[in-house]
């Protein structure tokens, strides 16, 4: 079995620590005793590049139950958990192709060595494999049935593609359910960014202000944590609907310009390029601290900010010291990258366990239906995506009401008025 990971021998620890979160995915792990009895994923061929995380692994845990033939990649060069590819690689006997730190090149180099498998379904977080797919491995669509991708960065790219008639085959956007995007990018994102940040600097919130860039789901979730212990909070935002939202949702809002003059911190979660950059820079308060939560590490100006630096140095794991020319000094958190991922653990296994039963009942949908989708970027259907949440209700102890067949008719009638 090929692999490339960091060190073998600390599989033990990584054990450990999948057994951990897998604790907190009932659900999943209900998916997963019904994959093991049908077999609903007997030999295909999934080819994964994903955040190798403990949450990850027991996803990959389930599709294997399900029979599934299984090679997985890191979809961030900085969020890999090096114990975790090891026990992947050395008790699960899964090819993992993963270091955490790794350069570019590495980066798509394990890309290229997870689609040597063939696979018959991709999943994706962020697109990079599906995009490498169709630029570089075009020779091996004819095997593909569907794919899944799992962020909000990846499902546009990927509507981008089946807009410009590009797309070679069915996407299920995993992102777009509801038992995805309500919890894991509000919840998760805003918990996890904050945990990223605490770790990389021990700063506090209390008393401080802190401009959140985007006002999306994840941008929600991050802005109601930051506010929750504290802070000042300050959106910025080029959607007058969610800007408007986000005021009567109790927060200012104004242009960047101006809150660069006064955050003692910024997050961007935008999903977009170029979202701070040179001129924000030098309008900052000596001291500002600078992070992102999207999962490419573009939203930070980076080529920029050394442009109007003289000197920078590590001064904190995760933390970069930039002078600048005006002689202020600002930080930078892990390189610009998915601060949740690169300086921290990730969302909780908690709220991953209903993105990853997406996951997993996604492929299981698409052995079953791939015949009849069209090159096309789908959601899954609501039925699965309540299935997930009613499971999710009952691992927590919840019961809810169920209409009457009086009550299903009404809503379905037109007659019943005054």
């Amino acid at each position: 079995m090929k692999f490339h990971i960091k060190d073998i021998n600390l599989s033990p620890i990584g054990k450990k620590r999948v057994e951990w979160a897998g604790k907190f995915m009932p659900v999943l792990k209900l998916i997963g005793e019904r994959f093991e009895k049908e077999k609903s994923l007997k030999g295909i061929k999934i080819s994964a590049c994903l955040h190798i995380t403990t949450e990850t692994a027991n996803l990959l845990l389930t599709l294997k139950k399900g029979g599934a033939i299984i090679s997985v990649c890191a979809s961030n060069p900085l969020s890999t958990q090096d114990d975790v590819a090891a026990y992947l690689v050395k008790e699960i006997e899964i090819p993992v192709f993963a270091i955490k730190k790794e350069d570019r090149k590495t980066y798509y180099n394990h890309i290229h060595q997870v689609l040597e498998q063939k696979p018959q379904i991709t999943i994706d977080d962020g697109a990079d494999l599906v995009s490498t797919l169709h630029k570089e491995r075009n020779d091996l669509m004819r095997n593909i049935i569907g794919g899944t991708e799992e962020t909000t960065t990846g499902v546009i790219r990927l509507k981008n593609m089946e807009k410009e008639g590009v797309l070679k085959y069915p996407i299920i956007a995993v992102n777009d359910s509801y038992t995805k995007y309500l919890f894991d990018n509000r919840y998760g994102t805003g918990q996890s960014t904050i945990d990223g940040i605490l770790r990389a600097t021990n700063f506090l919130f209390a008393g401080s202000t802190v401009v959140v860039c985007g006002y999306g789901w994840c941008g929600r979730g991050i802005a109601m944590r930051a506010k929750g212990m504290g802070a000042k909070v300050i959106i910025c935002e080029i959607d007058p609907i969610k800007a408007l939202e986000a005021k009567m949702d109790g927060y200012e809002v104004m242009k960047l310009t101006e809150a660069s003059q006064i955050g003692d911190l910024f997050i961007t979660a935008t999903g977009n390029i170029n979202v701070i950059t040179k001129k924000h820079f030098l309008l900052m308060k000596d001291g500002a601290i600078l992070c992102n939560a999207g999962h490419f590490d573009v939203e930070i100006d980076k080529k920029g900010l050394k442009e109007v630096s003289i000197k920078r140095r590590k001064i904190r794991e995760f933390c970069e010291e930039y002078l600048l020319k005006n002689k202020k000094k600002i930080y930078l958190l892990s390189e610009g990258r998915l601060v949740n991922l690169s300086s921290a653990e990730g969302h909780p296994a908690m709220v991953m366990d209903m993105s990853f039963a997406n996951q997993a009942l996604a492929c299981e949908y698409l052995v079953k239906n791939h015949s009849k989708l069209e090159k096309k970027v789908y959601k899954l259907p609501l039925e699965i995506d309540k299935e997930i949440a009613y499971l999710k209700l009952k691992s927590m102890g919840i019961e809810i009401d169920r209409l009457t067949k009086k009550q299903k008719k009404y809503l379905i009638s037109w007659q019943a008025g005054t």
